[in-house]
């Protein structure tokens, strides 16, 4: 359990991090480096990291019932739409309350979904794991107040434009996490027969999440890669590419697609490292770890300098929540 719980802590610190390295670009619009870095991450980054590190992926690949290879093409479809909905909703309520009522709906049903694959824990395991993620969901709550106070006082005495309605946007954020949940799905569903598949090419254990996520990422691009592709034409922002700090923005952009995928593959090998109920378990500290490292991360470099007592009072419960609720969860799953 022990090596399960260090493992899905590693992957929340990268995905926490994983966006730091855009606050370092140049030049760039937001089509640019995000379509970069998704291009990057969701193709790349997987096809070097299958075929340099996954024997016999061919034969692995073949060997994946069709059924279970649509579930989870279809699953990490809609993962990719969920992220790019997340995208739009901070368009509208700010980075702050998108990031947290994104994330709390992830984790309030993508840890609750593996549920259907792999049946549940006994009751008072499952009590326990259910308390620990209302916890977090606290905690998560109390991060977007924060950041709604935050915004409150930084937009005192200034005329809102091109913000689409409260209602909106929150509306959107939650749709979007319902679909990103499909993450967790595709997770959950494909890893008996790809796990199985990879250790009859005489893989290690670990090389599975490699495999997976391969899948998820290449499926989940599909959608996000031509949106961007549109994007960028549609704004005329191709000649930004032509920018004498190119190889500095590609630099960035490749290591925010390294961190990422090899968060997402850290989580996979966790939720298998952390038994029956790794799905769920591994997903929760996942993702909150991930947000409580995000909301450092922003502490650190600034972002939170000019912000109100009062919000980062609420910053810090919700902080506090997120950790004593992934030590519940934690604990739930060592009854497992």
């Amino acid at each position: 359990m022990i090596e399960g719980i260090i493992w899905a802590v590693s992957a929340g610190i990268m995905l926490g991090l994983y966006a730091l390295p855009e606050k370092f670009t140049k030049e760039f619009e937001f089509e640019n480096t995000w379509g970069t870095f998704f291009t990057t991450a969701l193709f790349i980054v997987p096809i070097i990291a299958v075929f340099a590190l996954v024997d016999g992926f061919g034969e692995v690949l073949t060997a994946i019932p069709v059924d279970v290879l649509i579930k989870m093409a279809i699953a990490s479809i809609l993962w990719g739409v969920g992220v790019m909905m997340w995208g739009k909703a901070i368009n509208h309520i700010g980075l702050s309350l998108g990031f947290s009522i994104f994330i709390g709906t992830i984790i309030l049903v993508g840890s609750l979904l593996p549920f259907i694959v792999d049946g549940l824990p006994e009751n008072n395991v499952l009590s326990i794991i259910m308390i620990g993620i209302l916890v977090v969901l606290v905690g998560v709550i109390a991060n977007g107040r924060a950041g709604m106070i935050r915004s409150e006082v930084n937009s005192e005495g200034e005329e809102a434009q091109e913000k689409g309605s409260m209602s909106t946007g929150i509306i959107i954020a939650v749709v979007g996490g319902l679909l990103a949940t499909g993450f967790s799905f595709a997770n959950a569903v494909g890893r008996p027969s790809i796990h199985e598949a990879v250790m009859a090419q005489g893989n290690a254990e670990w090389v599975t999440a490699i495999a997976i996520m391969f899948i998820i990422y290449v499926a989940g691009g599909l959608f996000v890669t031509p949106y961007f592709i549109i994007q960028l034409s549609k704004k005329q922002l191709w000649g930004k590419f032509q920018t004498s700090h190119l190889g500095r923005n590609l630099t960035m952009t490749t290591i925010m697609a390294i961190l990422n995928f090899s968060a997402s593959a850290a989580f996979a090998y966790a939720a298998f490292a952390l038994g029956k109920a790794g799905n769920t378990v591994g997903y929760a500290i996942f993702n909150t770890i991930s947000v409580a490292v995000a909301i450092v991360s922003g502490l650190i470099t600034g972002e939170w300098r000019n912000a109100p007592s009062k919000a980062k009072t609420a910053l810090y419960i919700g902080l506090a929540a997120m950790i004593i609720g992934v030590v519940i969860i934690a604990v739930g799953n060592g009854m497992a």
